[in-house]
Formats: structure tokens, sequence, C-alpha cells
């Protein structure tokens, strides 16, 4: 029965440890990063953690040693690839780790890359067989290494051993102060070079220790493995009491470490991550269940911006646990959409897409995420909840079967069986003569006084999904917009019963377009949010326009949402990026400043966004996981150091090598091989929480002319650089502003072989002997040339010379053609002379009488004698000859020179001849008979001495060809 009873109450505590660990979370989760082994390319395992003074990680894997710079992983292991299970990076940047049969450290050389520097070798030979080094502890220039047979001291380039009979339970640091336990001994510090017992409380002697962490100043925090928790002040060993001692007694602490000056963190094997307050009360606790891989932590660290890193049994986890961003799951199974959020009467509520739910905010508590209350659902809300508003000190639910006024945590009907958008007081006083609403339907109208509220039914005269509108009290009107239809003009009757008149204002009334015009009222303003920035109405012309008054904050952005909160900045949705207008926030060249919330990104409920600005420190956003609380205040002031570092530097095409490891912050130069001169360059910047909001731009100085644009991505290739010295220069921003200063990296590209000084001379001598030589050939070119234009001109003289004797001929023919003609004309002439006076001679002869009749006698003796003088003058001839001779090349005056004898009539006869004229003609010509002009021939042939067979007219042309 007794055995009965302790089961029984282990059971009642240990369901009251689990509730107490479940009711004492916060309802605001921060993000938690998971990176799975097949992210990082490791083994599963992670047993210790640390980071460098760069921001850089370093993990003891079960593959070797990995580290991670915020955007890339590597893995480095062993030289005989044992499990590394501690890591621990002194103040010059060494990195001591401890295998099986292996410690040593890595370090980083001139070039930034990792190289592993083994001890082994030091350690006397008796000693070189050892376990798995578990702790690693740095104590000024001392590194302690732990196994359970051995602790190893390196110092001064030399490895002393502590043996032990038993086995080293544990080792660590606190306070400048080293710590091991030896099991059934107790607890010892090292001093003076020799381990002195500090206490050999049972506890100390026969459990675990699994940490010593600072508590306060004269007293330590001791976990144990599982025995709970304890306080160690000077050698008294107190025993520390807290509500969850079962479920640590149950799932044992297998390390812990300490957040911050009132937390600490529990890492257990199988509740995952507890943390707790000095006094032991459960805090927060981080599992599966809020988004863990693994609930058996092997390892804890919190990093230079206070997150918290969790080595896992399979995996490692990042909690930003020190975020101004959280996500709030209403629900236990976190498959809710959030829709809307309200604080009302001490309560936080958000609107779901399967009913309200509510949480009691704790007292005292300023940043509503840190409210430790579960949440509850309120009666009579299942289904899609679309806003919550609370008007007349009354909170009022939109949902989709109608309009609910929210008491004692049940939902009321007002109206029902018409989906309700939202609703919108038709006045600012209290109380309010009205309410108008936003239904599926249209319009509708519930009025209110002291009493409540009453449905006055639907407003007539509209039958359109309305799911944004703004009433204006000073001209009852509603503004409403339908996102396929355009933009609402409604005004309603004195009692808003029915829309009197109705305007629909699309692309044709100055809208950028018919589709996706959403309306809010802002400043003061009745604003139009486009896909091209916000418009207004411009009542003189009745028609949209760009707004001047908006245009300086949101230019032409495509906006979705806007929500005013109560400092006066515009939160917005755009692209479904959320951002705020923050007009508290001013720069050198603004007035405001606009923050973007990079962490939200594609996480809001597209086309139905929510904002709910509570204050600076509270801001709810509708998620499409919960909704998400935003610590504005916290965010804009939680600036941590940006950094930025070349993590990588490698050459990729023919051969892939790195040159510059990323291990090292100092200046660096290197040179490389003109074969080789395509480089990526990658980085990064250890501002873990912040990787969604940093941005990089880079330069290489010598190549481009001007810093990149800003963008995420973190590597950088340029391919086919030519030689010279260059310097790529790389930067850092976030999204509140935050730049870094570039760090740099610079090499140099080797010239070629055929680029060097050598070759450059050896061209010269060749470009010399070249000209040299090219001067020769055009010289003799140029000669030939010059020959060659003498010879053409020669050519040309002969070719003119030719051509002038050829126009001498032409004329010499036109000259002789025209003799000719002129001698033809003679001939012609003096036949006919001829003739005539041969018949005027025969005519004259027939007239003679007979003699003794002379009465005319004496005269035609007279006519005769002068026709025979006529004959014989040589008037004509002369002429004739003259004409002939110019034509045949004085042929009359060379026959005479050769024939002196030839007497007048011969020579009349030649020329005659020559001209090949008949012999009638000739006898015409020289009248005679033709008989006369044969005995002339033959006569004339005697005189030339011309044989029988010569003949005369040949004879003559050959006279003349001779000459």
């Amino acid at each position: 029965m007794g055995q009965l009873i302790k089961n029984l109450l282990f059971t009642v505590v240990l369901s009251l440890s689990a509730f107490l660990l479940k009711g004492q979370n916060p309802v605001g989760l921060p993000q938690i990063v998971n990176y799975s082994n097949t992210l990082y390319k490791g083994g599963i395992q992670n047993w210790d953690i640390q980071q460098d003074k760069n921001g850089l990680m370093y993990f003891a894997n079960n593959d070797g040693l990995l580290t991670f710079n915020g955007r890339y992983w590597k893995l480095y292991p062993l030289p005989n690839r044992t499990i590394i299970r501690s890591v621990k990076v002194d103040a010059d940047g060494k990195i001591f780790v401890g295998g099986q049969d292996e410690l040593g450290y890595f370090s980083a050389d001139s070039q930034g890359i990792l190289r592993y520097t083994s001890l082994k070798q030091l350690i006397p030979q008796p000693y070189r067989q050892f376990s798995d080094i578990w702790d690693i502890v740095i104590l000024k220039n001392q590194v302690f290494f732990r196994t359970v047979e051995k602790i190893f001291l390196y110092k001064d380039k030399a490895i002393k051993v502590y043996p032990s009979t038993e086995i080293w339970d544990f080792m660590g640091k606190i306070n400048e102060q080293l710590y091991a336990q030896i099991r059934g001994k107790g607890l010892f510090q090292f001093r003076n070079g020799t381990w002195q017992l500090v206490s050999e409380n049972n506890i100390l002697k026969f459990g675990t220790v699994t940490s010593i962490l600072s508590y306060s100043a004269d007293t330590f925090l001791l976990t144990t493995l599982k025995h709970g928790l304890f306080l160690l002040k000077g050698n008294q060993l107190i025993k520390k009491r807290t509500p969850i001692d079962q479920t640590l007694f149950n799932d044992r602490i297998f390390c812990a470490i300490r957040l911050n000056n009132d937390q600490f963190a529990l890492g257990t094997t199988s509740t995952a991550c507890i943390i707790i307050d000095k006094e032991g009360n459960p805090q927060q606790k981080f599992s599966y269940e809020e988004g863990l891989q693994k609930n058996n932590i092997r390892s804890l660290f919190v990093d230079q911006d206070q997150n918290l890193w969790l080595g896992l049994d399979d995996g490692i986890d990042f909690v930003a646990y020190n975020s101004p961003v959280k996500q709030i799951f209403p629900d236990r199974n976190k498959q809710v959409t959030g829709y809307a959020s309200r604080i009302f009467n001490g309560n936080l509520y958000i609107g779901t897409s399967n009913g309200l739910f509510y949480s009691p905010l704790s007292p005292g508590v300023k940043d509503f995420s840190y409210s430790k209350n579960n949440f509850r659902e309120v009666s009579n809300t299942k289904g899609q909840v679309w806003s919550l508003n609370e008007i007349n000190q009354q909170l009022l639910l939109g949902h989709e079967d109608g309009a609910f006024i929210i008491k004692q945590q049940r939902a009321e009907p007002i109206y029902s069986n018409i989906g309700t958008w939202l609703f919108e007081a038709v006045s600012a006083l209290y109380p309010s003569p009205g309410i108008i609403s936003g239904t599926y339907n249209g319009l509708h109208h519930i009025g209110s006084d002291d009493s409540g509220f009453a449905d006055k039914g639907t407003v007539k005269g509209l039958n359109q999904p309305l799911r944004f509108i703004h009433y204006d009290q000073g001209s009852n009107t509603v503004w409403a917009s339908h996102p396929y239809r355009g933009v609402y003009k409604l005004e309603l009757n004195t009692d808003k019963t029915s829309i009197q008149r109705q305007q629909v204002f699309t692309s044709k009334n100055g809208l950028p377009s018919t589709l996706n015009n959403f309306v809010f009222h802002i400043k003061n303003r009745v604003a139009i949010a486009t896909e091209k920035g916000i418009y207004e109405y411009d009542a003189i012309k009745d028609r949209f326009s760009p707004s001047a008054f908006f245009k300086p904050w949101f230019r032409e952005k495509r906006i979705q949402y806007l929500k005013e909160d109560n400092e006066g900045n515009i939160w917005f949705v755009s692209n479904n990026e959320l951002a705020v207008v923050d007009f508290q926030r001013h720069t050198k060249d603004n007035l405001f400043t606009i923050v973007y919330f990079p962490e939200l990104n594609s996480k809001l409920v597209a086309g139905f966004e929510n904002i709910y600005p509570y204050d600076a420190g509270n801001v709810f956003v509708g998620a499409n996981k919960g909704i998400y609380h935003i610590n504005y205040s916290k965010y804009t002031h939680n600036v941590k150091k940006l950094n930025v570092l070349i993590t990588q530097v490698s050459l990729f095409g023919k051969k892939d090598s790195i040159i510059y490891g990323g291990y090292t912050t100092g200046q660096t130069k290197t040179e490389v091989k003109k074969s080789l001169n395509s480089l990526r360059f990658e980085f990064s910047s250890t501002l873990f929480e912040q990787q969604n909001n940093i941005q990089f731009s880079y330069q290489l100085e010598g190549f481009d002319k001007s810093w990149s644009e800003w963008s995420a991505k973190s590597e950088k290739d340029y391919t086919n650089l030519p030689y010279g010295i260059f310097t790529f220069k790389v930067r850092s921003r976030n999204n509140l502003g935050s730049e870094t200063a570039p760090v740099t990296y610079t090499f140099t590209i080797l010239p070629a072989w055929y680029q060097s000084n050598l070759a450059y001379l050896i061209y010269l001598v060749l470009a010399t002997a070249f000209v040299y030589l090219l001067i020769k050939w055009q010289a003799k070119k140029h000669g030939k040339a010059q020959e060659r234009l003498k010879q053409l001109h020669q050519l040309d003289i002969k070719k003119s010379e030719s051509e002038i004797i050829r126009l001498k001929n032409e004329k010499l023919e036109t000259e002789v053609s025209f003799k000719n003609k002129e001698l033809a004309i003679t001939t012609m002439h003096l036949a006919q002379r001829g003739k005539l006076l041969l018949r005027i001679k025969e005519d004259l002869y027939g007239l003679q009488k007979p003699e003794g009749d002379t009465r005319h006698a004496d005269k035609i003796k007279g006519l005769l004698k002068l026709l025979d003088d006529t004959e014989k003058s040589n008037t004509d001839w002369n002429q004739f000859a003259l004409h002939f001779d110019q034509v045949h090349n004085n042929f009359l005056g060379s026959l005479k020179q050769k024939f002196p004898n030839l007497s007048q009539n011969d020579l009349k006869m030649c020329a005659y001849l020559k001209m090949n004229l008949s012999s009638k003609e000739i006898a015409q010509l020289l009248g005679i008979t033709i008989r006369g002009v044969e005995v002339g021939r033959y006569r004339l042939r005697k005189k030339l001495n011309l044989a029988s067979e010569v003949n005369l007219f040949d004879y003559l042309l050959q006279i003349t060809h001779d000459r």
C-alpha cells in the first residue's frame, strides 16, 4: 500500500510538473530556426558550441568541427575521423578540439584557411591512448582537456597529465576558477598547479555534475544529471528546490547555461530546453511542440547577441531569444490563420479561421508576448472570424455567420445569417447613434444606445459584398470598395435605411484600375489604396487623382493595406511586405523613415491583411499561422552591431581551389595566375537573428565602376579578369538603415607569360625588326610602284602621242578628203569644160562655109583660135596640179624630178591615171580622142622605161608608196 501511495504521488507530481511547464510558457514564441544534418552536411549529434570574436559559430559534431557564418556551413574532420565532443576558442582565435586519441587546435593560416595542429605528440608516451575529450577549459594561458581517465594540461608547448584511479566526471570554469569532479571523491578546484578538494558532499561524490554557473557574488549554481539543482557557497552544497524538480529528476539535466542576470537555460534529455529564473520558477520551455527538431539537448550556448543555440541529438536549432518579433498560436495545433486581434478588458482576443480565442494578460507585463496564460475559445464563435472592433466600449465580432457582441467570453448575436466583414461607428460621440457594417450583401444598420445594440436591418439599394468601408459623418456618406468593381460613394438617407444616391468610380473616373482598390481612413482623409499608390477624391472634378499628400511616403507603390497607430505612424502592406512609415525616426534627408519587416515576408494573409498597433510595445499582425507580435519599440532600439565578413574566396574553372578561407579579418594579399582568373567571393553577416533583414552591396575596385545594388545575394562571381591589382569590397545593411563599413580583400592577377617584361622586350625587338622590314619592303614596293608609274606614264605618253597622231591623221584624212572633194570637183569641172569646148568647136567647124563665103569666116576662125588658146592655157592645170600634189604627197613634183623628160601632157596623163580615170574621161580632159589616149599611154611607158609586163597604174601606185 505504501509503495502504491508513493507511485501515485510520483505520478501526481510528475503531472503537476508537466502542467507547470506547459502553463508557464509565454504566449509569444521567438523565431526558431532548424538546421538539420542534411543542411549542414555533418553528423547528427552536436556536443558543444562556441563562437569567436568575429561571430563565427563552431560546433563539436560527430563528423568533426562544424562551422557556420550565417550563410555557409563547413566541416573539418579530425585526422583520425573520430567524434569531436568539445570545442573551445581562445583569445587568439585558436579553436581547441578533442576526440578519441586525438587533441589539438584549428587555426587560420596566412590565407585565412583553417589548418589543424595536433598536440598528441606532446603527450607523454604512456598516456597517448585515451577516450573522448568531454570538456575543454581555457584558463588564462592554460588549456585543460578532460577525458574520463585523465585531464591534460597544455601550457608552454608542453602537456602535463593528471590521471585518476577514479573517473573524472566533470570539468568547468566559473569566475576564472577551474573545478572538476572525481567520482567517489567529490568536487576539486585547480590551485597552484594541483587539484584541491572543495567538497566531498555525497551528491558531489556519487552524482554527476553537468554544469557550474554563476548565481551570485559568492554562490554558484550546480546542475546535476539526475538530482536537480544545487547552490554551492564556499564548500557548502545546498539543495535548490524548484516547482519542476520531478521533471529534472526524471528527464535529466545534460547541460545548462546562464542566459542573463535572472534566467538560466537547462538542456534536458527528453523535455528539451527549460528556462527558469533564479528562484527556480519555469519561465519558458522550448521543445518539439514549440518548434524544435528534437527534445534531447546535448549542448547550449548564448551568442554575442543573447540568442540561444541548441545542439541536439539530431540537428542544431537557433532560438532568437532576444528578438522583438514573436509568434502567437491561439490553438494548440498551430494550424489556424490569424485574421484579427484586439486588447479588451485585460484580455488578448485573436480571431482566426476557426473561431475566436482569448487569453488573460499577465498583470504588470508591458510586452504582452510574455503573458503566460493559456488561450481559450470564446463560445459560440466556431467558424471564420473576419474582424474585431471596439465601439461604445463593447467588443464587436464580424463573423461569417453574422455580427456578434462579446459578453462574458461568449458571443451573442446581433443578427445572423449575413456574413459580416467589419463595423464603422456613424458617430464619434458616446453613445453612438448607430453602426454601419459591411457584409456579404452590402451595408447593414445596427442601432445602439445605453441598453446595447439592436439590428436595424439591411441598408437597401446595393447588393454587393463590401469588405472595406468608411463612414463620413459630415456628408452621411459611406465610401466603400469592391476589389473587382471599383469604389462606391453611397449617400444614405437620414434614418440610414437606404441608399438615396450612389456612384461607382472605376478606371474611367481617374483610378489607375478598376481592380484592387481599398478604402481606408488615414490622417483624417479618405485614402484609396491602389496598384499605383494612394488616390484621393476631388469633389470639384468628381473624380479621383493621385494624392499629393501621401505621395512622399508611398510614391507609386502597390498598397494593399493601411493602418494608422496612436503615434501617427502609418503601417502598410505593399506586395505582401509589411512596413511602417515612422514619423518619429528622422533622417537628415527625410522627416520620416520607412522600416520594413522582412521576418514576416510571405507570412501575411494575402488579401486579408490585419494590423493592430495597440502601442509601441505591442503590434499584432495577422498571419497564415496564428499572429505575429512585434515589440516595435524594442525592434528600433535593439540595434545590434551589424557586421560583414568575406567568408571565402575561391578560384573556379579549370581548377577549383580556395585562396582565402575567411577565418581571419586582417588584410591579405594573394597572387593569382592569369590562367586562373575566375574568382568567387562569398560573404555573410553573423547577426543571426536578422538574416532575413540583411542585404549586401559589393564592388571590385579596378573592375566595377560603381557599387552593386543592395540585395540578399551573398556571393559574387567574376570571370576572365585582366591582369592587375584588384580590391573586392563588400558592405551590409539591415532594414533599420544600419550600414557597415566595407571590408576588403586585395589580390593580384599575374600577367601571362606573354605579358611579362621579357615578353614585352621580345615584342619590342620583334616589332622593331618588323617595322624595319616593313620600311624596307615599303621602300621596295614604292620603288616598284614608281617604276610602274613611270612605265604607265610612258604608256600614257605613247598613248597620248598615238592619240595625237591619230587625231592628226584624222585631221589629215579630213583635209585629204576635203582636198579630194575639191580635186574631184576641179576634175569634174575640167572634164565638163573640155566637153563643152569640144562641142563648141564641133559646132563652129560645122558653121564654116565653103571657100568663097567669107562673111563670117574670119569671126569663126577667131573663135576657134580663142578656144585653142583656152585649151592650151595652163591656169586650170596649175590649180589642179597644186591640189593633186597636196593630196598625193607631191606625186607630180616627185615624178617630174625622177623623170625630167616628162612633158606637161605626160604629167597630166600620169595624174589622171593615178586618179584611176577611164580612157574616155582622160580623152575629154586632154581634149583628144580615145585613140590619142592610148598613144599617150604608150609613149608614157617608153619614157618611164616600163617593161611590157608591168602595169602602168600599179607602177604609179608603187611610186607613191615608196615615198
